[in-house]
């Protein structure tokens, strides 16, 4: 299977620390396979970053949340052996697919994305 970046679905999500913001928000008439990956390396001591993600199981139903973390402080490969890139794990969305994120303490930082499809 060949995966490749949604057209559309990459950049950088900036937070605004207490607001979930959207980082992705996808629907399609037809069932996909989506998962994605975010960059939490710019996040430092003091922060506090929540991840969700929503699906809707058919068209017009109702958005619900099937996938939450939170994280805090500094994420990365050094002496806390956490890994700074976020892997959002592969699920087939038939009607929408929404990825959010929330700083909820420190300053406001930029997180890199990216949404894959096959």
């Amino acid at each position: 299977m060949t995966r490749s970046v949604l057209s559309g679905a990459s950049g950088t999500a900036t937070a605004s620390v207490g607001t979930e913001v959207t980082v992705a928000d996808l629907t399609s008439s037809q069932g996909h396979v989506l998962d994605a990956f975010l960059d939490l390396r710019n996040m430092a001591s003091g922060d506090t970053v929540v991840i969700k993600l929503y699906q809707m199981a058919i068209s017009g139903g109702t958005l619900s949340r099937v996938y939450y973390q939170k994280f805090v402080n500094v994420q990365d490969d050094a002496g806390n052996l956490k890994s700074p890139l976020l892997y959002i794990p592969a699920m087939t969305a038939t009607a929408e697919w929404k990825l959010t994120l929330t700083q909820t303490a420190g300053t406001a930082r930029t997180f890199d994305y990216a949404v894959y499809t096959d």
